[in-house]
């Protein structure tokens, strides 16, 4: 059974830092590109961050490019989120995701979420201002 589990999430104040963590088991890692998607009351789910399976190409939407960061530790099976700087709109239920995917590149935005073969139960980030 393929199990996505993200922790690390909780209430920060603007301009704060968290890091997002998402352990993967189930699977065999190197051949899954991971992302990250955030959905906020109201409002529909978005692609924040990707990495690639095999070189580590990275990703970021606009809005968190220069404060949030994604990396992977194939030896650990897990896919971290470093997010500084972070804002009131910021604020969500953060998933990741794997897609399949042998290719050097990732997608999250585009319809990209719908490619994504595995999800996990989110966790809550909040940043209070």
């Amino acid at each position: 059974e393929v199990q996505l589990v993200e922790s690390g999430g909780g209430l920060v104040q603007d301009g704060g830092s968290l890091r997002l963590s998402c352990a993967a088991s189930g699977l065999i890692f190197d051949d899954y590109a991971i992302g990250w998607f955030r959905q906020a009351p109201g409002k529909a789910r978005e692609g924040v961050s990707c990495i690639s399976s095999r070189d580590g190409s990275t990703y970021h939407v606009d809005s968190v490019k220069g404060r949030f960061t994604i990396s992977r530790d194939n030896a650990k099976n897990t896919v971290y989120l470093q997010m500084n700087d972070l804002k009131p709109e910021d604020t969500a239920v953060y998933y990741c995701a794997a897609d399949y995917n042998l290719q050097d590149y990732c997608k999250v935005v585009d319809g990209a979420a719908w490619g994504y073969d595995y999800w996990g139960q989110g966790t809550q980030v909040t940043v209070s201002s």
